[in-house]
């Protein structure tokens, strides 16, 4: 799984939907599917990537399969922020400073 993989899965409306309402607990493919027009097969599909992007795992109980957010998908997008969020307060320091010696 790559940073690629996981913000390629967030990037569709429908998997970014599924995955909140993930977020709220474990639930099958049908109640994922309550209020949302998608098929079956798509909704299968959506799954399967986000599983695959490491953001979703799967539990089987009987023949039901429950769906629920993995926490180390989201491990691996908040060690991918994380090296952001140390560069910014930097820059914006630095452009603090270039916009008050514009001004002056």
């Amino acid at each position: 799984m790559s940073e690629d993989d996981l913000f390629r899965a967030l990037a569709d409306p429908t998997r970014r939907a599924i995955f909140e309402k993930l977020a709220a607990g474990s639930m099958n493919a049908s109640v994922l599917r309550e209020g949302m027009a998608i098929s079956q097969p798509a909704m299968s599909q959506h799954l399967s990537v986000l599983r695959s992007a490491g953001l979703v795992r799967e539990e089987r109980q009987g023949r039901f399969v429950n769906y629920e957010v993995d926490p180390d998908g989201l491990t691996h997008i908040a060690q991918w922020l994380s090296k952001y969020r140390a560069s910014w307060p930097a820059r914006i320091d630095a452009l603090k400073a270039l916009l008050k010696d514009m001004d002056q």
